[in-house]
C-alpha cells in the first residue's frame, strides 16, 4: 500500500471534477466563475460546442477568429479555481484568463469599468498549499500586456475606462469588515475579488500563463453596489471583457509562437 500522488494518478484519464479528457480543451481557456456565464461567453466563439458539465465546471469549446478557445466555469473562490486549472493543464491547457468581476477600492473606478489585475494579495487559503506567504503571486507579462493593450485600444470613445494594478483575492465575501476593506484602500489596492491569487500560483507552479480581467460590479470605498437590483452596467462589462480577452488571445497567439 502506498500514498496517493494525485498528480501522477491523474494524468491521461477523464478528469474527476470537470469531466473532461484531454482533447477537449483548447491550450487558450477562459475562466469565468458562474457557469451561467459560459453561455455569454461560447457566444462569441465560431462552433461552440458544449463539451461538459460537471459540479461547478461548464465548458465549451470553439474558435475565435480561427484560434481554438475554451471557456469553463471555475465556481467562486480559489479551491475550485485551482482544481479546474489544475485538471485543465492535466488535458492541455496553457493559458488561463480568469473572466471576472469585482469590487473597485478606489475613487476612480466606477462601476462597469474593467480593472486588469498584474498582482494579487494572497488573502486566501489555497495558495498556501503550493507556495509560502512570502512568494507573491504575479500575472503573467506577456498575457496581462496584451490584455491592457487591447482593452486600452477597444475603450477608446466608449463609456468605460481600464485600470491596472494589484488586487486583493478574499477568501470570504461576507467577512469582510469595513474596517478590513478600509485597510485594503489604504493600500492602494485597486479591487477585490476571489480567484486570481490561486489562479497565478498554480500556473506559476506548472509553468503556464495566467491573467485576470474583472468588471466592475461594485465600488466600496464609495459605498456603490447593486445588491438586490439587476447590474446592467456589470453585465455591459462580462460583454466587454469577453471582447477583450478573446482579442488578446487572438493577438497573442499570432504574435508569438506559444511556448
Amino acid at each position: 500500500m502506498s500514498v496517493v500522488d494525485k498528480s501522477e494518478r491523474t494524468k491521461g484519464i477523464k478528469q474527476y471534477h470537470i469531466g473532461m479528457v484531454e482533447g477537449d480543451v483548447a491550450e487558450y481557456v477562459l475562466l469565468p466563475g458562474d457557469p451561467f456565464r459560459t453561455d455569454i461567453i461560447a457566444k462569441y466563439l465560431d462552433d461552440a460546442e458544449l463539451v461538459a458539465h460537471k459540479r461547478e465546471h461548464k465548458t465549451y469549446t470553439g474558435y475565435y477568429k480561427g484560434v481554438r478557445v475554451s471557456v469553463t466555469s471555475t465556481g467562486m473562490g480559489c479551491p475550485s479555481t485551482a482544481i479546474a486549472a489544475e485538471e485543465l493543464a492535466n488535458i492541455g491547457a496553457k493559458v488561463f484568463i480568469r473572466l471576472g468581476s469585482c469590487a473597485a477600492l478606489q475613487d476612480e473606478i466606477n462601476i462597469g469599468d474593467l480593472v486588469i489585475t498584474t498582482a494579487a494579495m494572497k488573502n486566501e487559503g489555497t495558495s498556501k498549499f503550493y507556495v509560502p506567504d512570502n512568494l507573491p503571486a504575479v500575472a503573467d507579462l506577456e498575457v496581462t500586456s496584451e490584455l491592457i493593450r487591447v482593452a486600452k485600444e477597444m475603450s477608446v470613445g466608449e463609456n468605460y475606462q481600464v485600470h491596472w494594478g494589484i488586487s486583493s483575492t478574499d477568501d470570504s465575501f461576507y467577512g469582510e469588515t469595513p474596517e478590513w476593506i478600509e485597510k485594503l484602500i489604504s493600500l492602494n489596492l485597486k479591487n477585490i475579488e476571489m480567484e486570481a491569487s490561486a489562479l497565478f500560483t498554480v500556473c506559476h507552479r506548472r509553468g503556464l500563463k495566467g491573467a485576470t480581467i474583472c468588471a466592475v460590479a461594485a465600488n466600496h470605498k464609495r459605498g456603490e453596489n447593486f445588491w438586490g437590483k439587476r447590474n446592467i452596467l456589470l453585465e455591459q462589462g462580462i460583454e466587454k471583457e469577453t471582447e477583450v480577452a478573446l482579442e488578446a488571445i487572438y493577438r497573442f497567439h499570432h504574435g508569438k509562437n506559444l511556448f
